[in-house]
């Protein structure tokens, strides 16, 4: 006699205890931490070795550190000392975007792959692996800080131009060893640490499109994630122009090694300020001395020229470009079509309920938002000046480079672009069948008896 049990089988897989829940997501959060890391490291390293920074005595791998440590909104503090004979004042405030970003990508997909098959995420899990991530990425911010401090031996004369005075002032000079140094406060550098690694997977949970969300946020996903992804959409379409463009010069204007450096570092760094140009938007800065900015030519030209609102201020905006280049024209055709796409990409994956004043404001205010996160980073400021002997600050060993934004200006013409070019958005694709939209069937045929 056979005598069939109605009960379903046990499964003899044991259930995840706490500790080994928490020892998976903790290893899931050292890989994104390392990938992260090691993504940063390789394209500030080729970007350097382009630069010519593999010549450096001794210095390259603290070089390095200090890249990948500004990369995360950092700053790195610059140092001289000259003995009695001279005073020095530098001073160095930028962030190779490029860095960044790939740095933010990798990270961020790393974070959310684990939840990719998840059907819904607890709100202790989600905390639990982004706490997971910060704490290991603030402890390898503090290692590659300490990493980040060098000396450097700098000479002074001996150039080509025969000038005793500054023949001089470099035997005087050498007399003392002069050196210029960096290094990296760890205050500081963990505090922008923590807003950058925490900004990164904030923006990884608005961008997905597959990721669960807890169930108290799953009614903000369909107001919130198309723009929110049609926003990072639109910074990488730039990014991605930028790139064909710099690879063109740099098979067809000579000096490769020079572009691939700001393409491998900087690269965001101008096609952003291209976006906030091309908006109306506007810059202020200047360029003196023997220091300059790794920029397009016609940039360049504007910084060195002077000719702006405060003294020996330039403003960048389309009017000061265009005097120098016509072609920077373009640039408002071009944020035209791209912005107007992103507002397109956007209204065709929220619902098909959403009315156009909807799309039109949650368009201008997600643009607005970006612009206001982006345009910051595109400061830039470097400053070096050595005086000698109290006489003042020599030209030749000094320079200073400026590039601030005027982030409300540029701000309002993000709200305003977004607004208009959201709405024709909209309109755009109520002619698209959209999520939600339920086709009607056809009427019968009239009855012809």
């Amino acid at each position: 006699m056979v005598t069939v049990s109605s009960r379903p089988p046990t499964s003899t897989r044991p259930a995840a205890t706490p500790a080994g829940l928490f020892a998976r997501i903790a290893l899931q959060a050292l890989a994104a931490v390392v990938a992260g890391y090691l993504a940063m490291g390789v394209v500030a390293g080729l970007g350097l070795l382009a630069a010519g920074a593999a010549d450096l005595p001794g210095g390259f791998t603290a070089v390095l550190a200090a890249v990948v440590v500004m990369a995360t909104g950092a700053k790195v503090e610059l140092s001289g000392d000259a003995g009695a004979l001279a005073g020095t004042q530098a001073q160095l405030t930028a962030m190779p975007l490029t860095v960044t970003l790939v740095g933010a990508l990798v990270t961020g997909y790393c974070f959310l792959r684990p939840l990719r098959h998840h059907a819904v995420t607890g709100a202790r899990e989600l905390l639990l692996r982004a706490g997971s991530v910060v704490v290991l990425w603030l402890l390898g911010l503090a290692g590659l800080s300490a990493l980040a401090r060098h000396d450097f031996r700098i000479t002074v004369g001996g150039g080509e131009a025969e000038d005793p005075l500054m023949d001089l002032f470099g035997e005087l000079l050498d007399s003392v060893n002069p050196t210029v140094g960096f290094r990296t406060d760890l205050g500081p550098t963990l505090f922008y640490g923590l807003l950058w690694i925490l900004g990164v997977l904030l923006v990884a949970l608005l961008v997905s499109r597959a990721t669960p969300l807890p169930s108290r946020l799953v009614r903000y996903q369909e107001p919130v994630r198309p723009v929110a992804r049609a926003m990072l959409l639109l910074l990488l379409a730039y990014v991605l122009v930028g790139l064909v463009v710099g690879l063109v010069v740099a098979a067809t204007r000579g000096r490769p090694a020079e572009t691939f450096a700001v393409l491998l570092l900087g690269l965001p760094n101008i096609t952003w300020l291209a976006l906030g140009v091309g908006i109306g938007g506007s810059w202020e800065g200047r360029a003196e001395g023997p220091f300059g900015l790794p920029v397009p030519q016609v940039l360049d030209a504007v910084l060195r020229g002077g000719s702006g609102g405060a003294p020996d201020l330039s403003t960048i905006d389309l009017s000061s470009l265009a005097a120098q280049d016509g072609r920077a024209w373009w640039l408002l055709p071009v944020a035209a079509v791209l912005v107007l796409a992103a507002a397109f990409a956007a209204a065709v994956r929220s619902p098909a309920r959403t009315r156009l004043w909807q799309h039109s404001l949650r368009t201008g205010v997600a643009f607005a938002l970006t612009m206001l996160v982006v345009a910051p980073v595109t400061h830039v400021e470097a400053r070096f000046g050595l005086s000698v002997l109290g006489i003042g600050e020599l030209d030749s060993l000094g320079g200073q480079v400026l590039l601030r934004p005027h982030v409300w200006v540029i701000v309002g013409f993000a709200l305003l672009w977004g607004l208009v070019l959201g709405l024709l958005a909209g309109l755009l694709a109520s002619r698209v069948r959209r999520k939600g939209e339920v086709e009607r069937p056809a009427p019968p045929p009239p009855d012809v008896r």
